[in-house]
């Protein structure tokens, strides 16, 4: 399953990449909403690490609908879903070969938020490095896990991208808000304390989701209109 794993998510990033669709907008979105956010700067004044983190993750999180939506249309506009459907490969390789692209595009998204968040809003990293980058990997599983499962879920939709929007967003409120915090943390130089408690959180939502994304992604995605 590996192979085939990698084969859907060498695929999918090439068409995507070629295309530019969801790369380039979750990008230019994720830059606008950071810019948008930072003329609510006080004259003189600086945001806080808090609101920076929050306006870092609101980002990341359109980026991550406009991306899944892409890797999804994908089949869905040319009718492969079912040719796959019909191919010896476990239906389980869509969506961990989707969840892998989805997450290389998201975390590319991200790498150039961080210096946006650091050019705009006027952050820097004050706390350990290792805590923003663990919480970053670590919340992009969980969201890339929502992701993969509801774009199935989405498809075959008359509006596909409204439906991903207004589900995905309550369901990603626990580790968004665990990721808010953590980078409050990491960009503020006062304190780095009591960190553990939320990266167990992002950790647990990714095990809860992750297995529920097992059981249902194979009913999700073999579903008809």
């Amino acid at each position: 399953m590996l192979k085939r794993t990698l084969a859907i998510a060498k695929k999918d990033l090439k068409l995507s990449l070629s295309g530019g669709q969801g790369l380039v907008q979750a990008v230019l979105l994720g830059l606008l909403l950071i810019f948008l956010f930072s003329l609510s700067k006080p004259l003189g004044g600086a945001i806080s690490p808090q609101a920076a983190g929050a306006i870092f993750w609101l980002a990341s999180a359109f980026g991550l609908v406009l991306v899944f939506n892409d890797l999804f249309s994908i089949e869905e506009m040319n009718g492969a879903r079912i040719g796959i459907l019909s191919s010896p490969a476990p239906v389980h390789a869509v969506w961990l070969g989707k969840g892998l692209a989805g997450f290389g595009l998201l975390f590319v998204s991200q790498l150039v938020f961080l210096p946006a968040t650091a050019a705009f809003l006027g952050q820097s990293v004050s706390g350990p490095w290792w805590l923003l980058w663990v919480t970053l990997l670590g919340a992009d599983l969980g969201l890339v896990i929502i992701g993969a499962l509801l774009g199935a879920l989405s498809q075959g939709q008359a509006a596909r991208e409204s439906l991903l929007s207004v589900i995905v967003f309550p369901l990603l409120l626990p580790v968004l808000l665990s990721c808010i915090t953590l980078f409050g943390l990491c960009f503020s130089p006062e304190h780095t304390m009591g960190y553990g408690q939320w990266l167990g959180l992002i950790f647990a939502f990714d095990c809860l989701f992750g297995g529920a994304g097992l059981f249902l992604f194979p009913f999700v995605y073999s579903g008809e209109e």
